[in-house]
């Protein structure tokens, strides 16, 4: 990940970790399409495929636009790619606000994929419980296993983090965070009034590679606590999401990084 700015970051391992720095967001989207096209290559060299979960926001935005040019998008085999989504807001597919639109403007519409490569949140639909069945239903069936039994292993997640500490959909002091079974549910977030689809810590730390796209000041504070400070997932939801037999990666610019002791 680290040859794209050679010279230009500082890495720090930590026991079931790696924190990797970059100047500029541009930085951080590059590193991450060379993470993505190298744990895809391994993924369909050893079992076929490759299923990968994407992410909404601006930073993931930039990571999927520099996965669709060349000479990225020519190192990538999609028709071996099955795209999940971590979560999703109860807007249609063709709403501004919809993670789906913005991955289809930005990478899926933009490649020679089917479109039943792509499985996407139907957190429109008005049962917002039955939709998130259905959708743990879909991605059991993807991967062929039972959708009462424990959660398959997914090859990437790609994850933000927002400045509250939220991940996915998984927002500090919601149900969602208790989850201990359910792949996908449909979570409350009082903050927002709002009640979106997530994917849920069980299926999430069963992953293989976990991938934190944080840019910005903004986050700087958050992100020294999730990473250094006391454990405090109620309040912090992203320091729930350690893959038990996985990867965890944070790429983070500067600012992001500016609060950090290291």
């Amino acid at each position: 990940m680290a040859d794209a700015v050679s010279g230009a970051l500082a890495a720090t391992r930590m026991p079931a970790r790696r924190i990797t720095r970059f100047p500029s967001p541009a930085q951080v989207s590059q590193a991450a399409a060379e993470a993505f096209i190298r744990i895809a290559g391994d993924a369909v060299a050893k079992r076929g495929r490759f299923t990968v979960v994407l992410s909404g926001g601006s930073t993931p935005r930039r990571l999927y636009e520099t996965l669709a040019a060349t000479p990225y998008s020519d190192q990538v085999v999609w028709g071996k790619v099955e795209f999940f989504w971590g979560d999703e807001r109860a807007v249609p597919p063709d709403h501004p606000d919809s993670n789906y639109r913005m991955a289809h403007e930005a990478l899926l519409g933009r490649i020679d994929i089917a479109d039943t490569q792509v499985h996407r949140m139907p957190a429109e639909r008005k049962d917002r419980e039955d939709a998130a069945w259905d959708y743990q239903v879909e991605i059991a069936r993807v991967f062929g296993v039972d959708p009462n039994g424990e959660p398959p292993r997914l090859d990437l997640v790609l994850l933000g983090m927002g400045a509250d500490g939220h991940t996915a959909s998984l927002f500090p002091y919601t149900e969602g965070i208790k989850e201990e079974t359910r792949w996908v549910v449909s979570n409350y977030a009082p903050k927002l009034d709002s009640y979106r689809l997530t994917l849920t810590p069980p299926i999430l730390v069963r992953t293989a590679h976990v991938i934190f796209l944080v840019v910005g000041g903004d986050k700087a504070k958050t992100l020294a606590q999730v990473l250094e400070g006391p454990i405090d997932s109620n309040r912090l939801p992203a320091q729930l999401i350690k893959p038990e037999e996985g990867e965890l990666t944070w790429l983070i610019d500067e600012p992001a990084a500016s609060a950090l002791s290291g």
